[in-house]
């Protein structure tokens, strides 16, 4: 499942006593299922999760510590983790969803045919890049409906620069061959993209059987209907370990405070050459970013992404600081109100 010599540093650092170390193979609701040495146990989380908003509940790939009880066990701790995969969570924007965790390839899976989107693919790899450290290499499903393959790789290039692209067909095995350098054994690797591009179908593909459900492709689209309802790790057969994922409607990223929209490498180095060091490349004079735009060496859409993605760094972190300061202002008043009660029963202490 991954484990080697730099996790068990980490859980001798834990000092987790009475507990043993599992892998978090799913979370449904309430309850985990977790892959340790001796087999998968049902475990639940201690109270002081559920009354501790900031700790950071365990995700599928996690790592964790659990005691064992005659019932169901106990995930007393997180071992501290090396990569995750998250995004902004449904309906706030002062909150992170992990997604995946320990994750060291993330394959961002999307659809050769009509619903390619090259914007797509640089948001989910701006996503991966945003501070949790994960390599993505992109894969474009359903080759064989691929018109122009020239052309798609040169889409993909200006989307993500320097990032692997592999063409296949998860149905019919053409090209699967080339993801064998991100299976060695004890590798992570976890499917994403939207739904019904073909993830569970690349998933059955590398077990060599039918473990995921896979929906019938629409005819109007082409797209394959909806199945994966939750996460799950799985084994595969030559010692790597993938996790399969939901597609997603929206992937909002989640930017780490400090941090800004990574998978932008070209643009940061077109920036250098700015007039101005402080330059925000909408209307400066001078912006080397701009004029790159303006002769057609960058793609506008590209620029304009970018932009966007920045803006909702920035939305985040002011949301994140008005967040911070409000909880500090009710702990103020709640201590204030603290001290002005035990004034008034003890008045000889003022």
């Amino acid at each position: 499942m991954g484990w080697n010599a730099r996790w068990g540093e980490r859980w001798r650092a834990l000092n987790a006593p009475d507990t043993e170390p599992g892998r978090v193979l799913r979370h449904d609701g309430p309850q985990y299922l977790v892959e340790t040495e001796g087999g998968p146990v049902a475990a639940v989380l201690p109270g002081r999760w559920r009354q501790d908003k900031g700790l950071d509940v365990p995700a599928v790939g996690d790592w964790v510590a659990v005691a064992p009880e005659s019932g169901l066990a106990r995930i007393e701790a997180v071992l501290p983790r090396a990569t995750w995969i998250a995004r902004e969570a449904a309906g706030s924007r002062t909150e992170r969803q992990v997604v995946a965790a320990n994750v060291d390839y993330a394959l961002v899976v999307t659809d050769g045919g009509a619903d390619f989107n090259a914007r797509r693919i640089e948001r989910y790899v701006t996503a991966l890049g945003a501070g949790g450290g994960v390599q993505p290499v992109i894969v474009v499903n359903k080759a064989d409906q691929v018109a122009d393959r020239a052309d798609v790789r040169r889409d993909l290039e200006r989307a993500a620069p320097g990032v692997a692209a592999i063409l296949l067909s998860a149905q019919s095995g053409e090209g699967v061959d080339e993801l064998t350098p991100y299976l060695a054994v004890g590798a992570t690797l976890a499917c994403v993209g939207s739904s019904g591009v073909g993830k569970s179908t690349l998933i059955n593909r590398l077990l060599g059987h039918a473990s995921q459900a896979t929906g019938e492709v629409r005819e109007h689209d082409g797209r394959g209907r909806h199945t994966t309802t939750h996460r799950e790790l799985l084994a595969l057969p030559g010692g790597a370990v993938i996790i399969d994922t939901p597609g997603l409607r929206e992937l909002v990223p989640w930017f780490e405070p400090g941090t800004t929209p990574g998978g932008f490498a070209d643009i940061a180095e077109l920036a250098r050459g700015c007039r101005y060091r402080d330059c925000r490349h909408v209307d400066e004079p001078g912006c080397a970013v701009l004029a790159a735009v303006q002769a057609g060496t960058l793609d506008a859409e590209r620029h304009a992404n970018l932009q966007q993605l920045e803006r909702e760094a920035a939305f985040q972190e002011s949301r994140r600081n008005d967040t911070a300061a409000r909880t500090r202002k009710r702990t103020e008043r709640t201590l204030g109100r603290t001290v002005r009660d035990m004034d008034k029963r003890h008045p000889k202490r003022r």
